[in-house]
């Protein structure tokens, strides 16, 4: 991926929501001015939640969700209803379509109380006002997607809802200086892409540069040899988390250190709160259940860190017979009274609003919740140097 990409991430996610055959697929065509969505008369033509990333003026990068209808029936049904429910906790600005010709019902106005208790900016749409003229509030619009008809003013609506979360803290930007040099610890193992670095990487390296700042890319193996041939020591080290135990022995004391996991858990969550699920190791028992959840899906390796590292780890420092169970992708229970800690990656492919809902989710039934980075940091004994560099 470019260093110029936004990332999925980064980007506004627009949901689009509503009964089947409302016209949320062309809604979306005549908003982007393409043929975007699959388009038909036939019921629930969208069956699972459809991404397409693009800019979109006046708003920029965006991420468009097309959801299947509220309204779907039949064990299907129901769990396409259930993606659909899952959108909304990424969505930063949600679009409720209603047909003009059949109006408001029940399903629309309980999918606005929704989005009212999670707090999301959104506008009421009725479509198909070509067929059918509604009487509509200030606070809604008609439009037709089939005739174009008030299509500009929506995005003009869109684009002054766009109240996204403007991230809390940078990912490093305001931890150095201009003229600093940060040395990132970038190991090329099995788990490495072929032919790239990954995305927390890759952002932790443009905020550097952009603060005029200096960037030194090694490896653990080349990690010694260039802290001594530096005519000024760096300002910090900041190293994949896998490698903190090596990184941390030969990086001196007086040189900060911590990891991109880390990094990410005070720019995407909430640094303090998984602090404290770090914590939550020390009083693990035999039969506890501990779940890790990872934001992205991708091929596991024969050594990979959710599944055999964590868990090996987590052992030996506990020294309990821990039972783990795991999640990816979309993936997060609503129910997680069972666990006694979760483990979550930095969630560097998840949107700041859908990480914030699963640590809430995880403190609203006092579960305790942490990341990689820090349960890493804590095992190899090293969990308040790495914080260090937040002068805490």
């Amino acid at each position: 991926m470019s260093l110029n990409s936004t990332p999925a991430s980064d980007r506004v996610h627009i949901g689009i929501f509503g009964r089947r055959n409302a016209g949320k697929s062309s809604l979306i065509n005549a908003i982007t001015n393409q043929n975007i969505a699959i388009v038909s008369d036939v019921l629930g033509t969208t069956t699972d939640p459809v991404y397409k990333a693009m800019e979109l003026l006046p708003l920029g990068p965006v991420m468009i969700i097309d959801t299947p209808g509220l309204d779907d029936d039949g064990i299907l049904g129901e769990m396409r209803i259930k993606k659909t429910n899952q959108v909304l906790n990424k969505t930063d600005i949600a679009i409720v379509v209603i047909d003009s010709e059949m109006g408001k019902t029940s399903l629309e106005t309980d999918l606005i109380e929704k989005i009212k208790a999670k707090k999301i900016p959104y506008i009421t749409v009725f479509n198909k006002a070509d067929s059918k003229n509604p009487s509509v509030s200030d606070d809604e619009i008609a439009v037709s997607a089939k005739t174009g008809k008030n299509i500009n003013e929506l995005k003009e609506r869109i684009a002054k809802l766009n109240k996204a979360e403007i991230y809390e803290y940078p990912i490093i930007s305001d931890l150095i200086e201009s003229n600093d040099t940060v040395i990132l610890v970038i190991p090329v193992d099995e788990a490495a892409p072929k032919g790239r670095i990954i995305l927390p990487q890759q952002q932790t390296l443009r905020e550097i540069l952009d603060s005029g700042a200096a960037a030194v890319c090694v490896q653990p193996s080349e990690l010694d040899a260039v802290i001594k041939n530096l005519k000024n020591p760096p300002k910090m080290v900041v190293t994949d988390s896998q490698a903190f135990k090596e990184v941390s022995e030969i990086v001196p004391e007086n040189i900060l250190l911590t990891s991109f996991s880390i990094l990410l858990a005070r720019h995407k969550g909430k640094l303090f709160d998984q602090l404290k699920g770090a914590a939550a190791l020390d009083s693990l028992k035999d039969g506890d259940i501990v779940l890790i959840s990872e934001g992205c899906t991708h091929h596991r390796q024969c050594n990979d860190i959710g599944t055999v590292k964590l868990p090996r780890l987590i052992k030996e420092y506990t020294g309990a017979d821990i039972i783990f169970e795991y999640t990816s992708g979309t993936e997060f229970p609503d129910d997680l009274s069972k666990y006694k800690l979760i483990v979550h990656c930095g969630g560097c492919m998840l949107n700041e609003r859908e990480m914030k809902y699963r640590i809430k989710t995880a403190q609203d039934q006092d579960i305790p919740i942490t990341n990689y980075g820090m349960v890493l940091a804590k095992v190899n004994g090293i969990l308040d140097r790495s914080l260090e560099v937040f002068d805490i």
